[in-house]
């Protein structure tokens, strides 16, 4: 019997199947309509393995974002809160993807961006965001108010588990101390740490 060519009979092994996109599992709502995201949200919480949020968790400041809706479905994004005691405002554009809630936020450089997707909101109270920069993902609770219900808290734990991270990885920010705008030394355009 002629010996088997490399690569070939029972003995083979399979390459295993490349991991799924965590986001690729995440719809965005049916009811979901991108002009009712205008207007005044609170982050709440986020989850997150990003080193700097570990390192320094117990150093968050309030964070207030104002949406706007752009011609072509575009959000404009202007976060405000503090750095060092002094109100910046962060300003950022999320272009709309090729589905239904998602959105794509170009960094500076190659390989920088963030692909972000509207995951669920009722859009009078709460909005899951999902955003992802390569293999990274990380999952936002805003709020119109700066206190969201516990059911609220449960669907965002629970969107939290569904991509793989945990109560480890999660931190929820102070509810006082907001700024509401930013003196025009401290606005930044680009990208904020996911």
């Amino acid at each position: 019997a002629a010996p088997l060519a490399l690569g070939q009979g029972p003995g083979r092994r399979r390459r295993p199947p490349p991991p799924q996109n965590p986001l690729e599992k995440v719809a965005a709502p049916e009811g979901l309509s991108v002009p009712q995201l205008a207007g005044r949200w609170f982050l709440v919480g986020v989850a997150s393995r990003c080193s700097y949020l570990a390192e320094h968790s117990h150093r968050l400041e309030a964070t207030a974002v104002t949406v706007t809706i752009l011609a072509g479905q575009s959000l404009a994004i202007s976060t405000f809160r503090k750095l060092d005691g002094m109100c910046w405002e962060i300003r950022q554009r999320y272009l709309p993807a090729q589905a239904h809630g998602r959105f794509l936020l170009k960094g500076r450089g190659y390989g920088s961006k963030v692909d972000v997707l509207v995951g669920e909101t009722d859009h009078s109270s709460y909005a899951i965001l999902y955003y992802q920069k390569g293999r990274s993902i990380s999952v936002k609770l805003y709020g119109r108010t700066s206190r969201v219900s516990d059911a609220v808290v449960d669907k965002f734990e629970q969107s939290v588990r569904a991509v793989g991270l945990s109560e480890d990885v999660t931190c929820y920010f102070p509810t006082y101390g907001f700024c509401d705008s930013a003196d025009e030394f401290h606005i930044l355009d680009g990208e904020l740490q996911i």
